[in-house]
């Protein structure tokens, strides 16, 4: 919402939404079908019933979506489209009148704030001024005031919505910029105070190896252990904290796929608990990789409109659920290269994982940790804690 159509779906799916609207335009169709007007009269005013149309989607696609103020164009064409209504109107009788609730719904779509706020009552007025011309008993305008009023409004109002989501938006990609930048630094901050000591003392020992050679081989050669013994500590401290950094958690990872199958159009179910006892930091690393892996399928392969992630305890184990509605495995196929990683994965923390085709057709993965087991003489919490 708020956003131009990106491809040739998107833009059928909004000319299909649009298009519903259009059918109140019935009236005027009818009324050029029925014979009550020459031949004369019918050509030219199909002719001007379809630019009317077709401004009106102009400004639909074009404007409605356009964040930026209006250009001239957009206040010619609703000029331009409130004349047709009048004209056509006026030479065609009541039944024309409803083109002026399309006028004011495109004054409430494509104009700001504060030009909506008195285009949309001006033409309402409009209508009710030509209403009472050609309409002189009040049998069809009063009852087109309040559309064309409330439309006009209401357009206004979700353009306010729309406005809202952009800044929305924005806020959004600002933070995560922001964060990325103070994980950078974080990172940055992390690695210099686990090197910084590691790297200046190698340095220093090479230094004095370097002084001792040639004359003192054996206080050089215990510098060069020494050298040796500090970097491999470095280089464990190094592994420790990259593995760290790159361990995902079930909490960030059920939100990311609830937020991504949400954006991919995918109804997402998922019953995960907040925390699992004995679950460790690396079966749960080895399981919330399992659900990125498995929301990324979902959206990039299924085809599926409903997601259902589960996780249970039971035998000693965890075993994390992921099923859709999908079009299922192809067992023409191979499994891909991230399927075949997070098997490697799963079977370094203890687990499994298993593929298979779900009850309604799509596909299931199941991945499967064991839970570490309780200390002896441990105190088990009662039920409903």
């Amino acid at each position: 919402m708020g956003r131009p159509p990106e491809n040739r779906r998107q833009a059928m799916i909004k000319l299909m939404w649009i298009g519903i609207w259009l059918l109140y335009l019935a009236s005027p169709v009818s009324d050029l079908a029925n014979g009550s007007h020459s031949l004369a009269a019918v050509v030219p005013a199909a002719f001007g019933l379809i630019v009317f149309v077709a401004g009106y989607l102009v400004l639909a696609f074009f404007r409605t979506n356009n964040p930026g103020p209006p250009q001239p164009w957009v206040y010619a064409l609703l000029v331009a489209l409130a004349s047709l209504a009048l004209a056509l109107s006026a030479l065609l009788g009541k039944n024309w009148l409803v083109l002026f609730v399309y006028v004011g719904v495109a004054c409430g779509a494509a104009l700001p704030g504060k030009d909506s706020r008195w285009a949309v009552p001006l033409s309402a007025a409009l209508l009710a001024a030509t209403g009472a011309v050609v309409d002189p008993h009040g049998t069809l305008y009063p009852s087109l005031l309040v559309p064309a009023l409330l439309g006009g409004f209401a357009m206004i109002g979700v353009q306010q919505l729309v406005r809202t989501m952009r800044e929305l938006r924005s806020a959004r990609d600002t933070v995560a910029q922001l964060a990325a930048t103070e994980e950078r630094l974080r990172l940055a901050r992390d690695l210099h105070d686990l090197l910084g000591h590691s790297l200046s003392l190698i340095t220093l020992k090479s230094e004095l190896a370097g002084r001792m050679l040639p004359d003192r081989p054996r206080d050089a050669a215990q510098q060069v252990a020494d050298i040796e013994s500090v970097s491999r500590q470095a280089l464990v401290d190094v592994r420790e904290a990259v593995s760290g950094y790159r361990r995902p958690t079930m909490a960030a990872e059920v939100a990311s796929a609830r937020s991504a199958l949400a954006a991919a159009g995918v109804s997402a179910r998922l019953h995960v608990p907040d925390r699992i006892e004995g679950l460790t930091p690396a079966g749960e690393g080895a399981l919330a990789w399992a659900l990125r892996e498995a929301a990324t399928n979902v959206i990039r392969h299924s085809g599926a409109t409903t997601c259902v992630v589960a996780l249970e305890t039971g035998g000693g184990s965890a075993t994390l659920t992921v099923s859709d509605d999908g079009r299922g495995p192809d067992g023409s196929r191979p499994p891909g290269n991230g399927l075949t990683g997070l098997g490697e994965r799963l079977i370094l923390a203890g687990g499994s994982l298993k593929t298979s085709r779900a009850g309604d057709g799509g596909f299931t993965l199941t991945a499967t940790v064991p839970l570490a087991a309780a200390p002896v003489g441990a105190k088990q919490p009662p039920n409903g804690e």
